[in-house]
C-alpha cells in the first residue's frame, strides 16, 4: 500500500470518527463567545505552495479561550486538517505546516531548507509530537523524519497522536519517556527533559 493510499484511508476514517467531536466542540466555541468555530490560515505546503488550513478556533482577542485550552491540550483543534489530507495539500505525517511569516522569521527561506518543503506537511510528525523546545530542535526533528520516513514510523506517530487526542499531550508524553524508541535501539528509553530531547542518537538543546 502506498503512503498516499494509506493517507486517504486513514483520513477518511478519521474524518468520520472525529466529526461528532468537532461538531460538539464547534457548539461549545459558539456558546462560549458567539464567534466562528473555524479559524482559517494560509500555510506553505509542498514546494512552498500556499494552501488554506482550517482549525477549530482556540483564541479570542489574542487570548486562549477556556474551550481552546481543552482543544489544544488534546490536539482536537487540528482535526479539521484531515480534509486537507483528502484534498492532497497535506499528509497524515510530515513536517509541521508553517506560515510564510514563520518561514521568514526563522530564516528558512534559502535553498538549504528546500528539503523540508520537498514533501507535503503533516498533521502529525516528530516535530509535532516532541517539538516545542526550540525552532532548532523542531528543525532537527523534521530532518530526522525526512531521513527515516517509513510506513512503520508513520503508524507509530499516528498511534501516539491518537492517544494524545484521547488522553492529552502531557500525559502521553510522560508515557513516552519510558517507551521504546521508534527508531534504532529499543533497549534505551525515549527520553526528554525540559531542556533536551534525545531520539536515536539525535541530541538537540534550545
Amino acid at each position: 500500500m502506498s503512503r498516499r493510499v494509506l493517507d486517504l484511508v486513514l483520513a477518511g476514517g478519521a474524518t468520520g470518527f472525529f466529526l461528532p467531536l468537532q461538531l460538539g466542540a464547534a457548539a461549545l466555541i459558539r456558546l462560549e463567545d458567539g464567534g466562528p468555530a473555524i479559524f482559517r490560515q494560509s500555510r506553505l505546503g509542498k514546494d512552498r505552495v500556499p494552501f488554506v488550513v482550517p482549525k477549530l478556533r482556540t483564541m479570542r482577542d489574542g487570548e486562549v479561550t477556556r474551550v481552546g485550552r481543552w482543544l489544544r491540550a488534546t490536539g482536537l483543534d487540528e482535526t479539521p486538517q484531515f480534509f486537507c489530507v483528502m484534498r492532497g495539500d497535506m499528509a497524515i505525517v510530515g513536517p509541521r505546516p508553517l506560515t510564510a511569516a514563520d518561514v521568514s522569521r526563522l530564516g528558512w527561506t534559502g535553498p538549504e531548507h528546500d528539503a523540508r518543503f520537498a514533501v507535503p506537511p503533516g498533521i502529525t510528525g516528530l516535530a509535532q509530537v516532541f517539538g516545542g523546545v526550540s525552532a532548532r530542535h523542531s528543525r532537527a526533528l523534521d530532518a530526522l523524519y525526512a531521513r527515516r520516513a517509513s510506513v512503520r514510523l508513520d503508524l507509530w506517530l499516528i498511534g501516539v497522536s491518537f492517544a494524545m487526542n484521547l488522553a492529552g499531550k502531557r500525559r502521553v508524553r510522560r508515557w513516552l519517556r519510558r517507551a521504546p524508541r521508534p527508531l534504532g535501539d529499543r533497549s534505551r528509553p525515549l527520553g526528554r527533559s525540559a531542556a533536551t530531547f534525545r531520539l536515536d542518537g539525535l541530541s538537540e538543546s534550545p
